[in-house]
């Protein structure tokens, strides 16, 4: 019986470890005063090569639009990926957005980045508007954008 306590625990000590290695930041996208239609932004994980790993937020409601994100439609539907839960508004010109995104601490430090695409209806398409590096430092600077988005900032939560 003892050894059974003891599996028991071990796994619980387990189980805990493992949902401790992410950490939760909260996301804030501030855009430009831009002119036109509301933005669809995705915010993606990318591996040091330029490849997808992961979306981690997708704001524009009407998944019509999605193919308006070139580079990210083409990784999410090879990918097949399910998106429902991470999906949410888009943003209009000089508005903000707040989304809570999670990152595998293992990540840290390894080339990874968090690349924010974003596109307009009727105006041009921004593959990588903002890119902020996954590391100790990096991912809670202040990251200017490119084009719609002003800025991004991430904070621990």
């Amino acid at each position: 019986m003892r050894y059974y306590k003891v599996l028991l625990l071990f796994l619980l000590i387990i189980a805990g470890s493992a949902h401790a290695q992410s950490t939760k930041y909260k996301c804030m996208i501030q855009m430009t005063g831009y002119q036109g239609l509301k933005a669809y932004v995705v915010v993606s994980l990318v591996h040091e090569k330029g490849g997808y790993k992961k979306t981690l937020a997708v704001l524009g409601p009407d998944k019509q639009w999605y193919n308006t994100l070139t580079e990210w439609y083409a990784f999410h539907n090879k990918s097949k990926e399910k998106i429902s839960a991470i999906t949410g508004a888009s943003i209009g010109g000089g508005d903000r957005a707040v989304k809570t995104i999670e990152i595998d601490n293992s990540l840290l430090n390894k080339g990874y980045t968090i690349r924010f695409e974003s596109a307009v209806e009727h105006q041009k398409y921004v593959a990588v508007d903002a890119e902020v590096p996954v590391t100790d430092k990096g991912i809670t600077m202040k990251t200017d954008g490119k084009e719609y988005i002003r800025f991004v900032k991430l904070n621990k939560i």
